[in-house]
């Protein structure tokens, strides 16, 4: 028996973390048994090609590396977490939420492409990564939409906090424009649930923003 897959996606900043962990949350307080995941897995050997990509080893610039190529990278570590990880429990029927996932190679990657280009760029993503490497495909896509402007603001008060650095892509704002006017588009022709994460030129709370997913994840726990 297969397992359920949801993934929250978004561009920089969009607080996919901050909701995957609420939705975490809320599902064990229910007592479901549920796994949260995180991609890119930063701390392990699969990611060093996406840690050398993001750190510029490549170029300091994210066109530097073609869509093909770089998702290849995130694919990589994908595959390999997949084996030696949470396969099983997906196999046995598990439910998985996931910071990130395939979804973040058609946000990131096909934006690099001319318009033209982008569709059949997802048709080849999506067929390697779910039919070649023989990830899960996902139930739930949920995509968080925050401007680039408001999400930039954020990531500038997590790097204060935290003491980071930006990669290339959070780097770049003007890629950063550009991946969301792609998500957009991403996400009608993939069948995604788009949440607008702000109104009124301002961020929404997150346990608003929260309370949204939950009636879009409901359904599919009911099944």
């Amino acid at each position: 028996m297969k397992g359920k897959l949801i993934v929250f996606e978004g561009t920089d900043g969009s607080g996919k973390a901050t909701q995957t962990a609420l939705l975490y949350e809320r599902l064990q307080q229910e007592g479901r048994p549920v796994r949260k995941l995180t991609f890119p897995r930063y701390d392990q050997d699969s990611s060093m090609l996406v840690r050398m990509y993001l750190g510029g080893a490549f170029g300091s610039n994210p066109g530097d590396v073609n869509a093909y190529a770089a998702s290849t990278f995130y694919a990589v570590d994908r595959y390999a977490s997949y084996r030696q990880d949470w396969g099983s429990y997906y196999e046995s029927g598990g439910l998985l939420l996931t910071d990130r996932y395939t979804t973040s190679n058609a946000v990131h990657q096909a934006g690099k492409l001319p318009w033209e280009e982008r569709r059949a760029f997802l048709d080849w993503l999506f067929h390697f990564e779910y039919d070649l490497l023989g990830l899960p495909r996902p139930d739930l896509v949920l995509y968080l939409d925050l401007p680039t402007e408001l999400s930039q603001v954020l990531r500038r008060q997590r790097e204060e906090r935290n003491g980071t650095h930006a990669d290339i892509h959070e780097a770049d704002e003007a890629y950063l424009r550009s991946c969301r006017e792609n998500a957009a588009e991403v996400a009608s022709y993939a069948g995604w649930r788009t949440v607008h994460c702000a109104a009124g030129g301002r961020v929404r709370p997150a346990e608003e923003i929260h309370e949204e997913i939950y009636t879009l994840v409901r359904p599919l726990l009911a099944t």
